[in-house]
């Protein structure tokens, strides 16, 4: 069938009440995305990232009523009148999978692949990580996502403990489970990447195995490996706990982080961590580091 979407400036609204309108009022699907040009780059912690200028997007079947739709956000957000907005006409088409048409999959090191649901690879050793894009970030498509997955490729992850520190969509934890590590646990601040982490590891099979937590204060012991993809302020500023979750000898990668920025972090863990040189990535004219390293047999 043929379908209608209903295009707002998200504005001051809160973007949880207008999505819970859109739904009660027959919305298949509902989406944020980017109204002008300002990309996330750094959210703030305890920050959900969004941009200046979100349009939300509701998906709806032909039959809704748009006039009963306007009605109950006018009054379901108690305002005189709606932002911008618009009606579109869309042709028919699987849309929970058209906006996945650019999205293939992905080879990260020598054997690590990131498909979306329903692909397929060919190579017999391939180990594979099914994901499809959503509002969580991270499907291996940033450079600094890329490094870290061809990282883990790299090393020696069989019985092994692992912290994905900032896991958005828990494609590292995940990727690591896959590739032989014992347990691992994904932490993010974001409610939305915790909620896409958990239906992640379930639809690769690896939930048994991964702990997904919602703040720093609920991480408990000490791994073998740690990751922080976030970025350099707050890979900075929590230095020292990081680190404290690092066993003695174990392994340390840090992403997120500008070429310019690299001194700067690799100086706040330098009493604890030993680095390697650091490896650079360039995308769209920026150019991002990986930094890895060992924690110091003694600290003190």
């Amino acid at each position: 069938m043929s379908w209608r979407q209903f295009v707002m400036k998200l504005d001051a609204l809160d973007e949880n009440a207008v999505e819970a309108i859109f739904m009660d009022c027959g919305a298949s699907s509902v989406t944020l995305s980017d109204g002008g040009d300002d990309p996330v780059l750094e959210p703030g912690p305890g920050e959900t990232p969004l941009w200046a200028d979100t349009t939300i997007t509701g998906l709806f079947p032909p039959d809704v009523d748009f006039d009963q739709l306007q009605l109950c956000l006018l009054s379901g957000l108690a305002i005189q009148s709606l932002p911008a907005h618009r009606i579109e006409e869309l042709e028919d088409r699987v849309w929970e999978r058209e906006w996945l048409k650019d999205f293939g999959p992905m080879q990260f090191g020598r054997r690590l692949w990131i498909c979306p649901t329903g692909s397929q690879v060919a190579e017999p050793d391939a180990v594979v990580v099914h994901l499809d894009p959503g509002l969580a970030f991270g499907t291996g498509t940033h450079a600094t996502t890329d490094m870290c997955l061809a990282w883990l490729d790299g090393i020696d992850l069989n019985g092994r403990s692992m912290l994905d520190y900032g896991s958005g969509s828990g494609v590292l934890a995940i990727a690591a489970l896959k590739l032989g590590c014992a347990r691992a646990t994904a932490m993010d601040i974001d409610p939305q990447a915790v909620i896409a982490t958990r239906q992640n590891a379930v639809d690769n099979a690896v939930d048994a195995n991964l702990v997904v937590l919602g703040t720093p204060d609920e991480i408990q012991g000490e791994f073998d490996v740690v990751v922080a993809n976030i970025l350099a302020g707050p890979l900075a500023q929590f230095a020292e706990s990081i680190t404290l979750t690092l066993r003695q000898g174990g392994m340390l990668t840090l992403s997120g982080v500008l070429c310019e920025q690299a001194d700067e972090v690799m100086a706040a863990y330098e009493p604890w961590i030993e680095f390697e040189a650091p490896v650079f990535k360039e995308q769209d004219g920026q150019v991002w580091s990986r930094l890895t390293g060992r924690k110091r047999a003694s600290t003190t």
